[in-house]
């Protein structure tokens, strides 16, 4: 292309780079005049709404922000569809202006082209023509203000967008120089910092976008701004503009995602940044080829801090890549918003979303789920609602970590698949590990509700009045927390297709506190006149249940940490299960000792069957917390036999 270009230019060769300024400087000019006619037809159909603020915009088009706002604010609907403004016919006049000043450059490079472009410029142009003075009819800004897709309908955007590839090309292949990877021209020499600044920050990442094209950058010094522009991807109305002057920097950065222009103003949330422009650019009844985003962001600041910036700025292009390609499949995984929030996580901890997207995107976690969770994760279902949604985050955020440290290692997709089923089954594990923390937190409610009665039995056995129905109240306060702990458990066991044992697990340990809390009713009614030594007997009982249930809770806890693989958890586990079965053969012996003990002596009937039926319902709570041991032992083998 530059050998054609020495071939035509002659003697204007000189007058290039001048010629490129100014077009891209019309760029700026006329993607801001095609978002106050969409503020104008949207304000005409809704006078009574919010316009919006475009006067930093308008500032850095070197525009005038009170006459294009009055512009805004002056426009009204009319018959047949047709919006009339103040200032209409200068804007118009100004859009014209700005195709001819961008196709200046061209035409200058190849006549041909140049005559190509005009030719399409006057085409595109019909649709600026006035039903009257100051007027455009509302389809015709629809339509001038549209990128279609469709090549054979070409539009004033879509002219203005082609144009602007075109300069850029023209502009690198003119350029007099490389600068840290930017190709510039013109540049003076205090520009050259800023353009190794911003360089920098793209360098940091670009290995992050892998085989997707992308990421060029040209600098040039125009009049009193340094200018850089990247290219961002490959999608035409994706583009980054940067201007810099002695104390502040200007970023002009245009989308057709709200939320991608949301995200790409939040990684820089470092920054004292005045955004403005996120407003959609599009007036209600124009159709969704019409709606785009320019934003502007300004940023004071001496040369230092104005590095910084670029730098930052430069470093979060590539995340901008594939964005909403990669959102879209993430959203199939997990909520609307999560799916943001993940891209988010992955490009501040410099991992990025291409790499995941080469490699398969959702399939890769849909191999995963069918070879290591095929039970446990239906087909179509989100993550959040099997994992949590917590932990479906941290998973998504590890899946797409693990895909760009495969391209990055060149490992294969075999280990990709490998390393995506292991961090899956991880958090599975991790899941099993809160629901079993629900069963910890049972056990010490089962040992509150003990050592209550082993209290009350204390006070009786020294000849002082028990608790009473305070005992039996606060036996029952703590069996419905239990119980809608419980609840909550069983749901969520059912939602994360947990094992049977561990919901079993819960199960019986809420058993043990409902014999437990039937207890501590039959212990408010003992009788006074109870032998001592009955009493006695009761409470070596209920100490024994006060030791199974720390045992239950120890040996519960330690079951949640067998995943992590450390030998200590599980011979834990396994110790407390022991200890279980030998304080229930303890239970056992006391209960037929009291028995006994009651059959052979003399008292009150009542008080005979009160203890008697008391020391049955300890019994039966220490069956419950053995039973509990069987299924921390079967859990911790389970896991280890893995």
């Amino acid at each position: 292309m530059k050998t054609r270009i020495i071939e035509h230019l002659g003697q204007s060769d000189i007058l290039l780079p001048s010629l490129i300024a100014e077009a891209l400087a019309a760029n700026d000019r006329a993607k801001l005049r095609m978002s106050v006619l969409q503020a104008a037809a949207q304000h005409a159909r809704r006078p009574g709404g919010p316009a919006p603020d475009l006067a930093a915009e308008a500032r850095a088009a070197g525009l005038d922000p009170q006459g294009l706002r009055g512009l805004v604010l002056g426009a009204r609907s009319g018959p047949g569809e047709v919006v009339a403004a103040p200032g209409l016919d200068r804007l118009k006049a100004g859009l014209v202006a700005d195709g001819e000043a961008m196709i200046a450059p061209i035409a200058a490079a190849d006549p041909a082209a140049g005559a190509a472009a005009t030719a399409r410029l006057a085409r595109v142009s019909v649709d600026l023509a006035a039903p009257g003075p100051d007027q455009i009819a509302l389809a015709a800004i629809a339509h001038l203000t549209a990128a279609p897709h469709d090549p054979d309908d070409d539009t004033l955007h879509r002219l203005v967008m082609d144009l602007h590839r075109e300069i850029n090309r023209l502009a690198a292949a003119c350029a007099e120089e490389t600068v840290a990877g930017a190709r510039a021209h013109g540049l003076a020499d205090a520009d050259r910092p800023l353009v190794e600044a911003f360089m920098c920050g793209v360098e940091s990442t670009r290995g992050l976008k892998f085989d997707h094209p992308g990421l060029d950058t040209l600098a040039t010094r125009v009049g009193e701004r340094l200018v850089l522009q990247n290219d961002i991807g490959t999608t035409d109305a994706h583009v980054l503009v940067v201007a810099v002057t002695r104390d502040e920097v200007t970023v002009t950065y245009s989308d057709v995602h709200r939320p991608r222009a949301q995200f790409f103003t939040g990684l820089l949330d470092g920054f004292p940044v005045r955004w403005s422009g996120l407003e959609p650019a599009r007036a209600a009844g124009l159709g969704e080829g019409a709606a785009f985003y320019l934003v502007t962001g300004r940023l004071a600041g001496d040369p230092a801090a104005q590095a910084a910036f670029l730098e930052a700025l430069g470093a979060s292009l590539v995340f901008l890549i594939d964005w909403n390609r990669a959102r879209k499949i993430l959203r199939t995984l997990l909520g609307k918003g999560d799916a943001v929030r993940v891209l988010e996580r992955a490009a501040r901890m410099r991992v990025g979303h291409r790499a995941f997207l080469e490699l398969g995107g959702a399939e890769l976690i849909a191999a995963a789920v069918r070879h290591a969770a095929p039970t446990r994760i239906g087909f179509g279902e989100r993550l959040d609602d099997v994992l949590g949604r917590a932990a479906a985050l941290d998973f998504v955020v590890g899946v797409l970590a693990i895909a760009t440290e495969t391209l990055r290692e060149g490992r294969s997709l075999r280990l990709a698949n490998n390393a995506v089923e292991a961090e899956l089954a991880r958090h599975l594990d991790r899941s099993d590990s809160q629901l079993l923390a629900v069963a910890v937190r049972q056990a010490g409610l089962a040992r509150e509700i003990a050592a209550r009665i082993a209290a009350d039995l204390a006070e009786r056995i020294a000849g002082r009045p028990g608790q009473g129905t305070a005992l039996t109240a606060h036996a029952r306060r703590i069996e419905v927390k239990a119980d809608r702990i419980a609840v909550e458990a069983r749901a969520a066991a059912r939602r994360l297709n947990a094992g049977e044992t561990i919901a079993r697990l819960v199960d019986t340990v809420e058993e043990a506190i409902d014999e437990l809390e039937q207890a501590a009713f039959l212990a408010s009614l003992i009788d006074r006149g109870t032998d001592t030594a009955v009493l006695r007997e009761l409470a070596s009982l209920c100490d024994a249940v006060v030791g199974a249930a720390e045992a239950a809770a120890i040996g519960i806890d330690a079951a949640a940490d067998v995943p992590e693989g450390r030998r200590a958890d599980s011979d834990d586990a396994l110790a407390a299960a022991s200890r279980l079965v030998e304080l229930e053969h303890d239970c056992d012996a006391t209960e037929r000792t009291l028995t006994a003990l009651v059959l052979r002596g003399e008292g009150p009937a009542r008080a005979l069957i009160g203890a008697l039926e008391l020391a049955r319902a300890l019994e039966r709570a220490s069956d419950r917390l053995a039973a509990a041991g069987h299924l921390v032992r079967t859990h911790v083998l389970a896991h280890l036999s893995a």
